[in-house]
């Protein structure tokens, strides 16, 4: 996976005035481009499309401030078609024009590039299991929110109180299939891992494959297939996303594993009474790598 990430930070370089082959590069490297950009957002930082600006940007402004060539040849250098979406891009990412720059010198942000390598990281081993399940159903309550990565998402916690106690109810007497009890699944998540970007979150159960399920209730429907089962235990939700973002920094890099298409899904087993503390289980869909 380093190699395959160092190849997207080369191919950036190579095509500072076209869209990189993402790909063409999860295939050179036998993985996917779903499974590429997760790993690129989490352990860079920003998504794909930010970098590709900023290095991007990085170069635009030593010809900006550094040759005489004209903004419009500038632009069309770096690969856009007029001057104002050129001014836009450069103003995004060095907060002044190109116009300001030449004319004042700075300041400017420079993106230096990326080099991914192994570093030993995290004292605590992490504790997880390999579960192989069929067709996998969820059904529950959903609604579109905004990916946050730490701390309390309140648009979840807003859905989860407004359904009575009696639906809480309901949802775990329809509860039929691993994993058990009222789960938290999260689905169609920006590959690029960008906060603030909406993704789907379904308050529900899972549900065997047979069983009929109330027409009121939303449905989300995952392909068989392994999924790698993360347990955490402390403070929540901090001891959660911390696993999670600990998934794409420590365990996948040094597994024979990627992600596949479907929802992460977590699962609380045990928590204190004003819920600052819990136990939980974090489900996710994976599939042999290469």
């Amino acid at each position: 996976m380093l190699a395959a990430l160092n190849d997207v930070s080369d191919a950036v370089e190579a095509s500072l005035d076209a869209a990189i082959d993402l790909a063409a590069v999860a295939t050179r490297h036998g993985t996917t481009e779903y499974h590429l950009r997760r790993m690129f957002s989490s352990l860079a930082g920003m998504p794909v499309s930010e970098y590709v600006r900023r290095r991007r940007m990085t170069h635009a402004a030593a010809d900006v401030t550094g040759s005489s060539d004209g903004l419009l040849t500038i632009a069309v250098r770096f690969g856009y078609g007029s001057a104002e979406a050129f001014s836009r891009a450069f103003r995004a990412v060095h907060g002044i024009t190109p116009g300001d720059a030449r004319r004042s010198g700075g300041p400017l942000l420079s993106q230096q590039q990326l080099r991914f390598r192994l570093s030993v990281e995290g004292s605590s081993p992490m504790q997880y299991r390999l579960v192989d399940h069929g067709p996998e159903r969820f059904a529950g309550h959903a609604v579109r929110v905004p990916l946050i990565h730490r701390g309390e998402n309140a648009r979840i916690r807003e859905h989860i109180e407004s359904l009575p106690p009696s639906e809480h109810a309901r949802l775990k007497s329809l509860s039929a299939a691993s994993p058990g009890g009222i789960l938290q699944v999260s689905d169609d998540v920006d590959p690029d891992g960008r906060e603030g970007t909406e993704l789907t979150y379904l308050h529900g159960v899972a549900v065997s494959p047979e069983s009929p399920v109330p027409e009121d209730l939303d449905v989300i429907v995952v392909a068989p297939g392994p999924w790698a089962v993360f347990t955490t235990d402390g403070p929540h939700p901090d001891a959660l996303q911390s696993a999670w973002a600990a998934t794409a920094t420590e365990w996948f890099p040094s597994q024979p594993w990627r992600l596949r298409p479907g929802p992460s899904v977590v699962s609380i087993l045990d928590h204190s009474a004003d819920f600052t503390s819990a136990r939980c289980e974090l489900w996710m869909p994976v599939e042999r790598d290469g």
